[in-house]
């Protein structure tokens, strides 16, 4: 493809650079998630510089028209989040609503749902946060223990709890996967709702990291009624709504990480003001060998682009550039804190919070493991890892840890994630 603009899309460029010079000084300050994740004022402005970017048609670049979108191409989001790294202002405080979630409504929520929730999770009135993981089921997510009872009226009763859940503090509403049917197969009878997260019985405990913060949460469910129209894509199909979710977050991760600031320059720079690193021939090896990886992830970046803008979704090959991203920037995060030492660990570095925040990120849209046998299995075409689970109801899966069990063997797709 060529990597040049074309002419629309350098007007376009020009657009928004010229929205932002009129409008930059209205941004909120850039922090790392650190310094914001529980500063309610700091979160308010980013809300609010939300809300304003999607006035700009900043925000929702790729969601079509009827949604507040702008109906434009994944090339024409490259080149806003470029924009937004020159200006120095933030992008988007909802992520997770806008790049995972929001799609997965798109896709399959009712007209209902759409017009209710898309508007206000574009403009940054209500956050969104996805609630997959779970003590038992994250890398396998069909494990999902999380239980929701149909009621006589129509609605469900959810109870469980749900782990790592991303801003879930200051979330309005989550979109949960639970497991409404275990006589049949684990991955044929989960269902995924919409739960407000002011209801009655939703409890959430933040969880203090290594770094410090608490951007992640444990959410408990105690008997917290919904309505049958809290269901997305229908009841018993929440593995292949939960499906889109996760081909959308891989991609996020992986095709973000020069958003994210993992690039190979600005690596590099940092062990350039080390005189004794410029010299050492093992740094230089080292920080070569990364920024091989993450300029290839750049172009394989613009290949999945092209692909994109030309009406394909994504795809499980967004695996494999989640985990050379995540790897790649935790071998540079290594590597810079053994050239500065304990220096890089300063409150006040800037490479702080990455160091200590990467190791988390390996289990965000599944771990590196699971990635690893996704792409075996469905891009490269290779055998499949054989499952014991296959075809056997998940009330019986119990049974299976135990000695003598009677199981059926097989295989079948596996797919994880971490939320």
């Amino acid at each position: 493809m060529d990597l040049n603009d074309t002419p629309e899309q350098a007007a376009y460029r020009v657009k928004v650079r010229g929205w932002l010079e009129q409008h930059k000084a209205e941004a909120p300050e850039v922090r790392s998630t650190r310094a914001g994740a529980e500063d309610a004022g700091y979160l308010q402005a980013r809300r609010a510089w939300q809300g304003k970017l999607a006035e700009g048609g900043l925000a929702g670049v790729t969601w079509p028209h009827e949604f507040g979108g702008q109906g434009l191409g994944p090339i024409e989001q490259v080149v806003v989040n470029q924009e937004l790294g020159r200006a120095g202002v933030p992008g988007i405080l909802d992520v997770i609503g806008l790049g995972m979630l929001g799609p997965c409504l798109i896709a399959h929520g009712t007209d209902e749902q759409k017009t209710r929730h898309l508007g206000p999770m574009l403009h940054g009135d209500e956050v969104w946060c996805q609630m997959f993981s779970e003590p038992g089921a994250g890398s396998d997510l069909a494990a999902v223990q999380t239980r929701a009872r149909a009621e006589d009226d129509g609605g469900f009763a959810l109870n469980g709890q749900k782990v790592w859940t991303t801003n879930a503090h200051f979330a309005s509403f989550g979109l949960v996967l639970a497991r409404t049917n275990p006589d049949v197969p684990k991955h044929k009878g989960m269902t995924m709702f919409i739960l407000p997260m002011d209801a009655p019985g939703v409890t959430v405990r933040g969880l203090r990291q290594i770094s410090g913060e608490a951007e992640f949460n444990e959410v408990f469910m105690d008997d917290v009624r919904v309505g049958p129209e809290m269901v997305v894509g229908g009841v018993d199909n929440g593995w292949g709504t939960a499906l889109t979710v996760l081909m959308y977050e891989r991609l996020t991760i992986g095709l973000g990480s020069e958003g994210l600031g993992y690039n190979a320059q600005r690596f590099a720079r940092a062990l350039a003001a080390d005189p004794g690193a410029v010299k050492d021939k093992a740094v230089r090896k080292a920080i070569g060998e990364i920024g091989t990886d993450l300029l290839a992830l750049r172009f394989a970046s613009y290949r999945t682009l092209s692909a994109l803008s030309q009406g394909q979704i994504p795809g499980p090959e967004s695996g494999l550039a989640k985990v050379t991203t995540v790897n790649a920037a935790i071998a540079a995060g290594d590597l810079i804190a053994d050239v500065l030492g304990p220096d890089a660990l300063d409150e006040d570095s800037e490479w702080s919070y990455m160091i200590s925040f990467l190791p988390g990120l390996k289990s965000a849209g599944g771990t590196e493991q699971i990635l690893r046998n996704t792409i075996g299995e469905r891009v490269l075409g290779l055998p499949p890892e054989p499952r014991l689970d296959k075809a056997v109801a998940f009330s019986e899966l119990a049974k299976l840890s135990r000695p003598g069990g009677s199981v059926s063997s097989g295989a079948e797709e596996k797919e994880g994630a971490a939320a």
